[in-house]
């Protein structure tokens, strides 16, 4: 019954839940009648796609295509435009799918997008990135972790390289939490330069309740928290992944908040940061980043992407979100 009860209570933590009397053939004629002559029926596509769980819009556009001889996919791409149209297309998408094509994109495209990297492997689990790296393969006939080492350098390559091992510990090793923080003290505060293999090798394998209790003992140790070490010692793309990793191993939630946050502040929005979190984060823990959100930047989710986004991009990303926090 515990058990039950914990799936029950992880499962609650999204917004996008399954619909209930789900029927794939009712959904797929209504998406099918939502393109069909002329003009398109946004409103019908947005609000059926945002009230399915994933795995329902994989036997819609499984149905779609037995009921009408065509590829869902590409009659949304042909209809649908624009960010509205990246954001349909990003949820109709398998989880694990999605991920692999967002980090093709980054290591493939002209430059490399450090910043897809960072986000999706100090975030995923280990079983996540064991799924992801064997479905690139299948994918591209390529070994995701080749593709990376040919696309980056330094002590940034080397901790995504052991981010894609999959391999960190579990458990607290509570004999080593006080060495662990002197360890990194002695790495970077402490020393003339910065041992930069002591944080990737030490953040990278250690589990992530382990961290926080290096963490807290770092402070008692140095007088800092270790972002603010991390930020001083380090610069670039490394400083971005090991500042992504301790901060997924404070709070997963909070991270994408912050993410999230990021994406919008300013002028201009970051499309791709808010698309990719909103559509992977959905049937997570949507409800933590929003409350964590609310927590760290005095201001609902909603309310911001509100008056950051128009159309019915916004109207989709909003019932992605699930509710104002006001």
């Amino acid at each position: 019954m515990f058990v039950l009860i914990s799936f029950m209570f992880q499962a609650s933590k999204g917004t996008v839940k399954a619909a209930a009397n789900f029927k794939a053939s009712a959904d797929a004629e209504v998406l099918h009648k939502a393109m069909k002559g002329i003009g398109t029926d946004e409103d019908a596509i947005l609000q059926l796609v945002c009230a399915r769980s994933n795995a329902q819009r994989q036997e819609i556009k499984a149905t779609y295509k037995t009921l009408f001889g065509k590829d869902l996919i590409d009659d949304l791409k042909g209809e649908l435009g624009g960010k509205f149209e990246t954001l349909i297309v990003a949820l109709m998408t398998p989880p694990t799918a999605y991920d692999v094509v967002s980090l093709r994109n980054a290591i493939k495209g002209a430059g490399t997008d450090e910043k897809v990297l960072v986000e999706i492997l100090a975030s995923r689990t280990p079983q996540q990135v064991k799924d992801i790296i064997a479905a690139y393969r299948k994918e591209y006939d390529a070994d995701l972790e080749e593709d990376i080492c040919g696309d980056t350098s330094g002590h940034f390559k080397r901790l995504l390289v052991i981010l894609l091992q999959a391999n960190r510990q579990t458990g607290v090793q509570e004999g080593d939490i006080e060495n662990d923080a002197q360890v990194l003290f002695k790495a970077g505060e402490q020393k003339f330069g910065t041992d930069e293999q002591t944080f990737v090798t030490l953040l990278g394998n250690r589990s992530a309740q382990h961290l926080r209790k290096v963490f807290d003992a770092y402070m008692k140790l140095s007088g800092y928290e270790i972002e603010e070490s991390i930020k001083r010692e380090t610069s670039g793309s490394l400083k971005d992944l090991l500042l992504a990793v301790v901060k997924c191993a404070r709070s997963v939630p909070a991270y994408f908040a912050e993410t999230l946050y990021n994406a919008m502040k300013g002028a201009g929005t970051d499309d791709d940061t808010l698309i990719r979190v909103m559509v992977t984060r959905g049937e997570v823990d949507m409800l933590d980043i929003r409350a964590e959100f609310r927590k760290l930047f005095a201001r609902s989710l909603f309310s911001m992407i509100k008056g950051d986004t128009g159309g019915d991009y916004r109207k989709a990303l909003l019932l992605l979100c699930g509710g104002d926090d006001a």
